[in-house]
């Protein structure tokens, strides 16, 4: 296997890219500085020597000594003395020919003048700085013209300065610059820590394939999530939605930096950015659906929210698989009850024919098969929905093991139901009906319950009636309210009819109730035929 190749931290890559970045600033900054003062040295010391020759070859006493038997003994003095005072290598004075009248070295007076750069001044009458080799080594000049009173010219002046003074010069400013550019990067240096330490604190410790990886985590763990999570910061503003919450919430397209109320109703959100404190299992509605929000703040490090997260569950799913395992529950407790009653039945017909009693059991089995017969029958001939027919059935058992007479009304006529009328709905709203039935049923001396279904006009209609002891005004208000129930002191009571009822709207129906104290109870479902008419 080959070496795993080590990622660089991400504090190394700052101090290298901030380091780097300091270095070539400050470097081309202070090189570009440097040859800036090393033309500013040499142009000024150019200049100076340039004034300075100026200066002299125009002084009455150099002019006049031109036309004296020994010119160098008035100039070179005089040249010796101002050269002194400026602080000037050399001050050169010679005549057409280039012969010295003043030179720093007395025994080179009367030689000619070195260098070969005084064309421009005797031939040309120009004032000039110029850099040559001399007989005291490279210098800077400045050479001007020597004119008589009438303009002519009578010779040349030559004032200069060594370069490697003037390099001396330039190299303490430069050492100047340096020490402020090591400054300067010793500053960087110190500031490209702190970043480093300051962006690591903010990242919580984690080296950015780190925080690339939680992210590509966190998105797949947001889209993978069947709940709907939505995330806001302290202003509001979403930050986080995933598909299952637009889904949910019927909104499409992106909605980052956009306000949370203008999405949905956010009182549950603003509520935990104010408080701090989350707010668990909250219903919300939304358009046609009730959800269950959970909200939790977003906490700093210094504990200061700083936004919120939310998940939505939709709660008519949540019902949904809470009444289909009750709904399996009650199938399974009807064919026990079912079973038990032909375990009774076989025990009947056991006892007779041990007894030697074989035209009371003959007897016995026609009435118990022309019963089930009439029974089958009517629900076959009569319901031709499977659904409905598997719901009767099951019933038919656990009222024949209560000794309740349930029976299908002769004028039932009911075809296959439409497709939006699932099963899992139909099953919740007959099967709670049919139990509360048998249950106010089952408080008189002989129970009885009649099941009507009929799909003549534009509605499926369904009717449930009992013999039961009937219901007050007062109570029929509140028979489908969530909890409500007339068993006083029973736990986990009081759900049936309101899971029955939100059913039947869900299906798009309603429900009408009539009763009277002694005369029993009728419910009356009515559904639309055709998905989305509620009539």
């Amino acid at each position: 296997m080959g070496m795993r190749k080590r990622k660089v931290s991400l504090q190394t890559k700052i101090l290298g890219l901030v380091l780097l970045l300091s270095f070539l600033i400050i470097g081309t900054i202070s090189g570009y500085f440097m040859v800036l003062e090393q033309r500013r040295i040499e142009q000024q010391e150019g200049r100076l020597a340039l004034n300075i020759a100026k200066t002299v070859a125009a002084m009455p006493a150099v002019v006049n000594a031109f036309q004296s038997k020994d010119p160098s003994k008035t100039i070179q003095p005089l040249a010796e003395k101002i050269r002194k005072e400026t602080g000037a290598e050399f001050i050169v004075v010679g005549n057409r020919e280039g012969i010295r009248y003043s030179h720093p070295l007395p025994d080179r007076i009367g030689k000619k003048m070195v260098g070969g750069d005084n064309e421009r001044a005797i031939l040309k009458g120009e004032s000039y700085i110029s850099s040559a080799k001399g007989s005291l080594g490279p210098s800077l000049r400045g050479k001007t013209p020597v004119r008589d009173r009438n303009g002519n010219i009578i010779g040349i002046v030559s004032v200069g300065f060594m370069l490697s003074d003037v390099n001396r010069q330039t190299n303490m400013h430069m050492m100047k610059v340096a020490g402020v550019a090591l400054l300067a990067f010793f500053g960087a240096i110190i500031g490209s820590v702190l970043l480093a330490r300051d962006i690591r604190k903010d990242t919580m410790g984690l080296e950015p394939f780190e925080i690339a990886s939680l992210y590509k985590e966190k998105r797949a763990i947001l889209h993978a999530v069947k709940e709907g999570i939505i995330a806001v910061d302290r202003e509001g503003f979403v930050t986080t939605m995933n598909q299952p919450a637009k889904k949910m919430l019927h909104i499409d397209g992106s909605v980052r930096r956009t306000k949370i109320d203008k999405l949905i109703p956010a009182s549950i959100f603003y509520a935990v950015l104010k408080s701090g404190k989350p707010q668990k299992d909250r219903e919300m509605v939304w358009k046609d659906r009730t959800l269950i929000v959970n909200s939790t703040p977003i906490l700093n490090e210094r504990g200061k929210v700083q936004g919120a997260v939310a998940s939505f569950r939709d709660r008519s799913e949540i019902e949904r698989m809470a009444n289909t395992l009750s709904e399996v529950r009650q199938y399974s407790e009807d064919l026990r009850a079912q079973s038990h009653e032909y375990a009774n039945k076989l025990h009947v017909l056991s006892g007779l024919l041990q007894l030697g009693a074989y035209e009371d059991a003959i007897e016995f089995i026609r009435e118990e098969t022309a019963s089930l017969k009439n029974q089958h029958a009517r629900v076959f001939e009569k319901i031709k929905d499977m659904k409905v027919q598997a719901v009767l059935l099951g019933k038919l058992g656990k009222a024949s093991e209560k000794k309740i007479h349930f029976d299908i009304d002769p004028n039932s006529s009911l075809e296959r139901l439409p497709k939006q009328i699932d099963v899992m709905r139909l099953i919740v709203m007959l099967g709670n009906l049919l139990d509360n039935a048998f249950e106010a049923a089952g408080k008189t001396d002989h129970p009885a319950v009649l099941f009507f279904a009929t799909d003549m006009g534009d509605d499926i209609v369904f009717e449930i009636s009992d013999n039961g002891p009937g219901m007050e005004e007062a109570v029929l208000g509140h028979i489908f309210e969530r909890g409500f129930t007339t068993k006083a002191k029973e736990a986990n009571r009081g759900f049936g009819l309101s899971n029955a009822a939100h059913a039947v709207s869900e299906l798009g129906g309603f429900i009408e109730v009539h009763s009277h104290p002694g005369e029993g109870t009728v419910f009356t479902v009515y559904l639309p035929k055709r998905e989305g008419v509620n009539s």
